[in-house]
């Protein structure tokens, strides 16, 4: 995740009995050494109102239920995991994409709701219901997901229970809380905003993440929701989202494994700024706002990717001289996937012997005397063997630091990427080796 900031304060109305600082997951787990020095600030957004509440799904003692209601003709747009075992939320979010639009979303946090048969769907139609009846809308406008457990039934009676109360005390503020209500191992909250100009217009973007193990995703992030006050029908917004994800969430991981309950919403309130009408995701008035959402949905995979479990170290990989930029995105997602990659940057050992074998296992167009390899800007490894002006002392300095750069030139071709990973420690064994007791 090169540096992502993420700021926020905001205060929640409580509509249900809490302790005066409800626990967060950032407890159980130290803050990683790769979280920014500061939060982003999300400013309220016209059209969307936010609470969060303790539904006592797993965690005690704090928030693990968030509702977002939005206003009417609110436009949606999605991506979402391509796993052949996707969890009961993610199906009805597809379902409902096919309308357009959306009035409320509701996350919850340890449970995934995933591998859970019809129990599972019915516990999700439950709580869409009951957001519906509480919102004044259909259900199938009530978008869903769900963080956690994988094969635990969902205890949807104690979300239902709550959701009256979130509904009515929903409010303008209150980004931070959001945030931090659907966290799991997760050790700090991940937010970002960014504002563009639509044809002289300003508009607001806000996003928020959570995310930390079993990243690899195949669409999009473990659970990200982003925001925007402009006037946006659906289909571009669709466009647009599902390109953004290609140079961000498509181009993290930190454990090789997707998601079954992988979802990104992108909802348009349209109650910003009254810009002039736009249709298509090809309108050149449309040009900025889509560099600051890239933005912002870069920004939020940098930190779901710093928040790796156990990560100590951040890895940029640049891969170019590719057949294709393809095929350049596969060689970098085998260097990054790699466990003998990141286990020797965790022991800040200079191994470039394990980035040739990812390379060549890559399954893409690859000749070993073109392959040139540098860590840091020092080059390790070309023309076949060894780097002529190779330098010990230099290479491990440069996989040392909390950034670490490795930059692979296949030397055949114009295609190029760059994938970003975290480093493999104990850490990440510790925290999955306990993780449902």
């Amino acid at each position: 995740m090169a540096k992502a900031p993420s700021r926020t304060t905001a205060k929640r109305k409580a509509p249900v009995k809490a302790k005066a600082k409800p626990q967060t997951a950032a407890a159980a787990h130290p803050v990683s050494p790769l979280a920014p020095r500061s939060f982003a600030k999300l400013p309220p957004l016209a059209g969307v109102r936010l609470a969060t509440g303790a539904a006592g799904i797993k965690y005690k003692d704090r928030t693990d239920v968030l509702v977002a209601v939005l206003a009417p003709e609110t436009q949606a747009a999605g991506v979402f995991t391509r796993s052949k075992t996707a969890s009961a939320p993610v199906e009805w979010c597809r379902a409902g994409l096919a309308g357009g639009t959306a009035r409320a979303l509701v996350v919850n946090s340890g449970n995934a709701n995933a591998f859970t048969g019809k129990a599972g769907m019915d516990g999700a139609q439950a709580v869409a219901q009951s957001t519906a009846a509480a919102v004044g809308c259909r259900a199938a406008e009530v978008f869903l997901a769900s963080t956690g457990v994988i094969g635990e039934p969902l205890p949807a009676e104690r979300i239902t229970k709550i959701l009256g109360g979130l509904v009515e005390a929903g409010a303008a503020a209150g980004w931070m809380e959001a945030a931090r209500a659907i966290m799991t191992t997760d050790t700090y909250p991940k937010l970002a905003t960014a504002t563009a100009m639509i044809d002289g217009h300003k508009v607001t973007i806000n996003g928020i993440a959570k995310g930390s193990g079993m990243i690899a995703p195949d669409m999009a992030t473990m659970l990200s929701f982003v925001f925007t006050d402009a006037a946006i029908p659906a289909e571009a917004l669709q466009e647009m989202l599902s390109a953004g994800v290609k140079s961000s969430f498509n181009a993290i991981t930190v454990d090789s494994d997707t998601s079954t309950s992988d979802t990104l919403l992108l909802f348009a309130t349209g109650k910003g700024a009254r810009h002039p009408e736009v249709r298509t995701a090809a309108d050149k008035r449309l040009a900025e706002f889509r560099r600051k959402l890239e933005a912002v949905l870069l920004d939020l995979a940098l930190q779901v990717v710093r928040d790796g479990e156990g990560a100590q170290k951040l890895i940029q990989i640049d891969v170019t001289g590719a057949e294709t930029d393809r095929a350049a995105h596969r060689v970098g997602l085998a260097i990054a996937n790699s466990p003998l990659v990141k286990t020797a940057i965790a022991g800040s050992d200079a191994n470039w012997g394990r980035v040739v074998m990812a390379v060549g296992k890559a399954g893409e167009k690859a000749d070993r005397d073109r392959l040139r390899i540098s860590f840091g800007g020092h080059v390790v490894a070309e023309k076949g063997e060894r780097a002529a002006g190779y330098d010990e002392k230099s290479a491990t300095k440069a996989v040392s630091g909390r950034l670490v750069e490795i930059a692979v030139d296949l030397g055949i071709g114009k295609g190029k990427a760059r994938v970003w990973t975290c480093d493999l420690t104990h850490g990440y064994i510790e925290i999955n080796g306990s993780y449902r007791s």
